[in-house]
């Protein structure tokens, strides 16, 4: 099942405050950027958010799940409603992401 347009939309609009969100459509369902950073999927209209250190930290009680057969983990965001959570784990997880090493692209 293919996520909707009008979720993601929601979901954008909920984390409007963690930064500039912008959505962009992969193989049927979503990829979340912040800020021009990946940190986030929607698949099946649910939101999915990458694990980082930090984010684990600050919210434990998330539970992790794949968002697609033979994905690894992500930090499953089940109460979308809840935008002071979401905001707080983009934030986290976006600087953590930032932190790391750029990947070199192979040629």
């Amino acid at each position: 099942m293919a996520s909707h347009k009008d979720f993601v939309d929601y979901v954008a609009e909920q984390l409007r405050e963690a930064g500039a969100i912008r959505s962009r459509k992969m193989f049927g369902e979503y990829g979340l950027y912040c800020d021009d950073v990946f940190f986030a999927v929607i698949c099946d209209d649910q939101l999915f958010v990458k694990v980082t250190p930090a984010g684990e930290a600050a919210f434990p009680n998330l539970p992790k799940a794949p968002p697609y057969e033979g994905a690894r983990d992500y930090i499953w965001v089940e109460d979308v409603d809840d935008r002071d959570t979401m905001t707080a784990l983009t934030r986290l997880t976006c600087l953590a992401l930032q932190a790391q090493p750029k990947k070199a692209r192979r040629k």
